[in-house]
């Protein structure tokens, strides 16, 4: 079986234990634990153990039980951990946790990581999508300010439009964003369509 060179570079990129957005990731003498980094310093008889079916219903709520949309948004639920036997169970929780995160962190190592910035995004859109393309530069630049802040989303934006930097390293996560989200493409184009309507 072809080991997944995304999972291989990933793993072998920390020696012990590693902060991935709201993860702490530690190395056991069998597998991995995985629990909320805000939990790391708890006792593990305090938090609830999660078994594989139970990850993906914790990322699909909040504490309050109010649904998630955006998986990278900094509200993942705390008070539990999951004991992943090895790597492909690892990589299984992850995606599950942070869908396609270790894909897009091991594309974002290449000299030239795919990126598809707004213009490009918003170039291939149609039907009513396609007003997202009217919007300036410094709207387009309020709208991805607005979505993309730390405190709505964790993902390391990387794609810009003119007169916007890239998040910086230190401001958000290990995880990249190499594309506009749907998310942002629903406000961009409430944003358009509400500066084309009429006063």
């Amino acid at each position: 079986m072809l080991k997944n060179p995304a999972l291989a570079a990933f793993v072998a990129g920390f020696e012990t234990e590693l902060s991935f957005a709201q993860l702490w990731i530690r190395r056991m003498e069998r597998g991995f634990e995985l629990r909320h980094v805000a939990d790391r310093d708890c006792d593990s008889a305090m938090l609830r153990l999660l078994g594989e079916n139970d990850i993906r219903p914790l990322a699909q709520f909040t504490a309050d039980g109010a649904f998630r949309p955006l998986k990278s948004a900094p509200n993942l639920q705390r008070g539990w951990r999951a004991a992943p036997r090895d790597e492909e169970a690892l990589y299984l929780a992850l995606n599950q946790l942070y869908p396609g995160a270790v894909a897009d962190w091991f594309a974002a190592q290449a000299p030239q990581p795919p990126v598809t910035s707004y213009r490009e995004f918003t170039g291939r859109q149609t039907g009513m999508y396609r007003v997202t393309t009217h919007l300036g530069d410094a709207a387009a630049g309020a709208v991805i300010q607005a979505c993309c802040h730390k405190d709505f989303c964790l993902k390391r934006r990387l794609w810009t439009v003119e007169g916007l930097a890239p998040d910086a390293a230190a401001v958000k996560s290990a995880i990249p964003c190499l594309e506009p989200c749907a998310i942002l493409l629903e406000s961009a184009r409430k944003t358009a369509r509400a500066a084309s309507s009429p006063a």
